[in-house]
């Protein structure tokens, strides 16, 4: 059997948490290294844990899921993480998406359902609910989009510049705007979040 993932859980309510960590630790596939009930505890465990997927929760007694995500990603920028939450709105949605999360999975979601999303995340898949994975909530306009998919494919902006059509400063003011609308700093960030996009897409096809 290949490695086991090393899994971290973020959640304040220990019911909920000790069904997820039961449904994980049933899976031969994966293993839970460690767990946290607040911000505070995750942010004492997670450097000397650097789990191989961090699963949090949205709403904790000392800050948010939020926090968290920031957090880990302070410690390592491609951490892959996963929320697992109460509420699938387009707030939560977007505000997972912008603090680096490739999923989020309601809690009422079957043992096997939460374990799959857990093994695909950790592999470098996406898992959005249905008809949410497409980046129409970061607004972006048609043009914009198109930049985004040309970072995805590594062009520099002179380059994309030239398939525009238009001035090379222009783009980096664009790609400026798309930073702030998408709430990344990088756009070795907007890459990633493409690649993550359309390998979910080509498993969809």
């Amino acid at each position: 059997m290949d490695q086991q993932t090393r899994v971290m859980i973020v959640d304040d309510h220990e019911v909920v948490r000790r069904g997820i960590v039961a449904a994980i630790d049933a899976d031969e596939r994966l293993t839970v290294v460690a767990e946290a009930g607040s911000v505070a505890e995750a942010q004492r465990r997670l450097p000397a844990v650097r789990p191989d997927l961090l699963v949090v929760d949205l709403q904790l007694p000392d800050g948010t899921g939020i926090d968290v995500m920031n957090i880990a990603r302070s410690l390592r920028e491609d951490q892959p993480m996963l929320v697992l939450t109460s509420f699938n709105d387009t707030a939560a949605i977007r505000e997972s998406r912008q603090a680096g999360a490739r999923g989020l999975l309601m809690k009422s979601a079957r043992s096997a359902e939460i374990t799959g999303a857990i093994v695909e995340v950790a592999a470098g898949g996406t898992m959005w609910p249905a008809g949410k994975d497409d980046g129409d909530e970061f607004d972006l306009t048609p043009v914009e989009s198109r930049i985004v998919q040309f970072i995805g494919d590594g062009l520099p902006n002179r380059e994309i510049a030239e398939h525009l059509g238009i001035a090379e400063k222009t783009v980096k003011n664009r790609i400026t705007g798309i930073l702030q609308k998408m709430g990344m700093q990088r756009r070795t960030q907007v890459a990633a979040w493409v690649v993550a996009n359309r390998r979910a897409d080509w498993k969809d096809s």
